[in-house]
Order: C-alpha cells, then sequence, then structure tokens
C-alpha cells in the first residue's frame, strides 16, 4: 500500500496547506481540474512534462485528502475520472494569488531560469 513519504504537518495551518500541495504538480493538477472533470490520460496530455507515474501517485494523493473526487464509471472496460471538490475549490484563491505573483514576477527571474 502507498504511504506518504512526507508526513502532512498538523501544527501550523501554512505548514499543513504546504504538505498538502506541496508537490511541483498538485497545484497544477487543481489548477486544471478548476475547468471541469478530466480523465487520467486527459491530466497527462495536459501535463506533459509530468511522469504518468508521478501524476498517478499525486492524483491519488489528492483524492485520499479530499481535494478530488475519483468517479470510476462501471463499464467495460473501465474508466475513471477526477473532478475538484468543494475542499480544493477554497484552495483556487490561493492557486490564482500564486498564479498572479507568477505573472507579476517573471522577469525578475527569466534570465536566471531561461534556458
Amino acid at each position: 500500500m502507498y504511504e506518504r513519504k512526507i508526513p502532512v504537518d498538523l501544527d501550523c495551518p501554512l505548514r499543513l496547506t504546504m504538505s498538502l500541495i506541496d508537490s511541483k504538480w498538485k497545484s497544477c493538477i487543481l489548477d486544471e481540474l478548476r475547468r471541469g472533470p478530466m480523465r487520467p490520460s486527459e491530466l497527462h496530455r495536459a501535463l506533459p512534462e509530468a511522469s504518468p507515474r508521478v501524476l498517478d501517485i499525486q492524483l491519488k494523493e489528492l483524492a485520499d485528502d479530499g481535494l478530488v473526487l475519483k468517479t470510476i464509471f462501471p463499464e467495460l472496460p473501465p474508466r475513471s475520472e477526477y473532478a475538484i471538490s468543494p475542499l480544493g475549490e477554497s484552495l483556487i484563491p490561493i492557486i490564482d494569488a500564486m498564479l498572479e505573483w507568477g505573472e507579476r514576477n517573471k522577469r525578475l527571474f527569466e534570465a536566471k531560469y531561461k534556458k
């Protein structure tokens, strides 16, 4: 059974929030799902830089934490779909603030990190 490598820190509200969306892809997954439910393959196409294994692990963690909802359709072949939950929706203002900050300060870091 999968076990989180880094435990959730319950001692500080900031560390709690960060431990739930701390990975490189979790906030990106939530940002994609705000537009509507997506199948895993659609998320893989939307975030091609992330390996499928990493996305699958992070989707599982997001679902286990209640930030996304996973629906498995009882058909052959079976298919699944992920949607942002109301709890996950409550993180969208934080993600929007991160997007705005990144856009506002992008030029400061372009010279340093541009490849």
